[in-house]
């Protein structure tokens, strides 16, 4: 099971378009995709259909340890692709789970009770994807943590280079002193004009 984390500190770059996007073209080959929502902004929650209700079994219970990774997990209107959805109730994670042991590792630890629970010898999914929000929280940090491998969604403008080698720094971080087995696979280009000289140049 391949699990990937879509990052960007910044806003707006097209982490969410990317999520949605790899999660709905692999599940059309007929793989098993689940994504998971850790923006409290919800969007990829309402772009595959999902209402974000607050209350409802979400990212939010999962890191707070009330309901099973997947016991939150909602169909979406694409065969073979899972949501764990989001809603306004994760904006107060960060501080909730501040003082949490093992706060790093929550989903993490979600996930894997999850793989044991399975009976199915493939595992319950052939992908996970973990929509970050624009931040290098402690919601960032459990998806690093809990993925093996890193998507850097990346804007072609001269500002997102710089911010992305902060960004480096910290998934170097997270792999030196958390989880080992991350890596960093690629860096996905987004909102790309070509008729600009400057985007062909970051390009």
């Amino acid at each position: 099971m391949r699990r990937i984390a879509v990052i960007n500190q910044k806003g707006g770059v097209g982490k969410t378009t990317t999520s949605v996007n790899l999660a709905a073209a692999l599940a059309e080959q007929g793989r098993r995709v689940v994504v998971v929502d850790l923006d409290p902004q919800a969007n990829l929650t309402l772009h595959l259909g999902i209402e974000p209700d607050p209350g409802r079994p979400s990212s939010y219970t999962v890191l707070g340890s009330t309901t099973g990774f997947g016991d939150a997990l909602q169909e979406s209107g694409e065969a073979g692709l899972q949501v764990l959805p989001s809603n306004i109730d994760l904006s107060g994670a960060e501080l909730e789970l501040a003082s949490a042991i093992g706060r790093d590792r929550l989903l993490s630890d979600a996930i894997e009770a999850w793989v044991a629970a399975c009976d199915d010898p493939r595992g319950p999914a052939d992908y996970v994807i973990f929509d970050c929000p624009p931040s290098l929280g402690l919601l960032s940090l459990n998806a690093l943590c809990a993925a093996e491998e890193v998507f850097v969604a990346l804007q072609t403008e001269f500002l997102a280079l710089q911010g992305m080698t902060r960004l480096l720094e910290v998934v170097e971080l997270v792999r030196e002193n958390l989880n080992p087995t991350l890596s960093m696979t690629g860096i996905v280009p987004c909102i790309y004009d070509n008729r600009l000289r400057l985007a062909r140049e970051v390009l």
